[in-house]
């Protein structure tokens, strides 16, 4: 019996069509058409060291003898490296990668392009474009340079918090990159509930970051501040000691809330002075009253104890009054240190600046000198040429003269 059709065309040509285009596809793979291959992961190096940006060619292909193209979209020129037959086009490089870029020569005939960058800085952080125009083949690599400036967090006293007795500690760090974390913990290592943490990036593209955090009597009395960037493994952190009789104190003290250290200080001063104060004047009230010997006695029992119960109330508070001078020091000493450091940054960027003004300078001085040479070269080309005109016409007046005289 004949097997009927539904139409012009048998009902398996499609499916035929599909195995052939798979056939044809399966070939392609199977004959190792060139990719460029580059890692799946952003690559994360810390300034100052070596990294090497990973691309190559699968399956293995020759490249020493053809055009390689490293380069970042962000730059202006965009080449970071590039080469042809093996041998490096210097000119064409971005001058802030000179000297500094390389490709391993022995491997670029097994298809290995990956490039090497010495002394990296945070400024190399971006995407790079691995090339190769003859394949028309690109693999993209992103590199994160983390900064080297990045300070230990200094922990000051911020204030007092009458509602929930405790007191209110503030951390701060800076010359970090990328942006980083910033976290509490107690002496357990628990997370402690602080406030948002404020970010603030410089000129410098860094970033400087800042955090309060309530510490009540329930808490350990040691608290750390750590500022982590985990994409870079980099820690930083810092510990403090609250004492627990500063607990005692803080609850006898008028409500304060996100003062400064030098408000708190004046605080706590005036409060000595308004101790001090009221024992001179219960002594001076005792020294009036005439009284039986027997009552005096008493009273002055009396007196004298609440006299030491006060001096070493007041002992106590001297001495936090001059650990948070020790303090105040110490965060000063250190601010000293960080305006320091951002200005020999700001010097180091300046001079980066003018020595990039200067290469800017001689190359449109050499490009005014390349101009110049092709408008004279064309100046004299076009005199020869009408030279060679002249002397044409000459030859062929000469020529009619003959022919004439013959």
């Amino acid at each position: 019996m004949a097997h009927q059709q539904n139409g012009p065309f048998p009902q398996s040509l499609p499916k035929a069509f599909s195995v052939l285009i798979f056939i044809i596809l399966l070939k392609d793979v199977c004959n190792g058409q060139p990719q460029l291959i580059g890692p799946s992961q952003v690559l994360v190096a810390r300034a100052g060291d070596d990294v090497i940006l990973p691309c190559h060619v699968e399956p293995a292909y020759d490249v020493s003898t053809i055009t390689l193209e490293w380069t970042r979209s962000s730059l202006d020129p965009r080449f970071v490296y590039v080469s042809r037959g093996s041998q490096e086009l210097e000119k064409l490089k971005n001058p802030s990668f000179k000297g500094r870029t390389s490709v391993f020569v022995d491997e670029l005939k097994y298809g290995n392009i990956s490039l090497k960058i010495s002394k990296v800085k945070s400024d190399d952080t971006g995407t790079y474009k691995c090339y190769v125009p003859v394949l028309e083949k690109e693999a993209f690599v992103e590199l994160v340079v983390a900064s080297d400036a990045a300070t230990s967090p200094v922990i000051s006293l911020s204030g007092i918090d009458k509602n929930r007795g405790g007191v209110v500690l503030q951390c701060e760090s800076a010359g970090w990159y990328p942006e980083p974390e910033l976290l509490w913990l107690d002496g357990e290592g628990n997370l402690l509930s602080a406030g948002p943490t404020e970010t603030l990036r410089g000129p410098d593209d860094l970033y400087t970051v800042s955090s309060r955090v309530t510490v009540e009597k329930r808490h350990s009395n040691n608290i750390t501040c750590r500022v982590q960037q985990r994409n870079t493994n980099q820690s930083r952190e810092t510990h403090i000691h609250v004492p627990e009789d500063f607990f005692d104190i803080t609850s006898s003290s008028p409500s304060v809330t996100d003062t400064s250290p030098v408000s708190l200080a004046l605080c706590i001063l005036l409060l000595i002075l308004s101790v001090v104060f009221l024992v001179r004047r219960k002594r001076k009230h005792l020294m009036r009253t005439n009284r039986r010997p027997k009552d005096q006695t008493e009273d002055v029992r009396v007196s004298t104890e609440e006299d030491r119960e006060r001096e070493q109330f007041n002992m106590k508070l001297e001495n936090e009054l001059q650990d948070e001078k020790k303090r105040n020091v110490e965060q000063e000493a250190k601010l000293k240190e960080l305006e320091k450091k951002n200005t020999e940054i700001i010097n180091q960027l300046q001079q980066e600046k003018e020595t990039l003004e200067e290469l800017k300078k001689q190359l449109e001085s050499k490009n005014q000198e390349l101009s110049d040479s092709i408008s004279e070269l064309n100046r004299e080309k076009m005199i020869k040429e009408s030279e060679i005109n002249t002397m044409k016409n000459q030859l062929e007046s000469n020529k009619q003269e003959v022919n004439f005289i013959i």
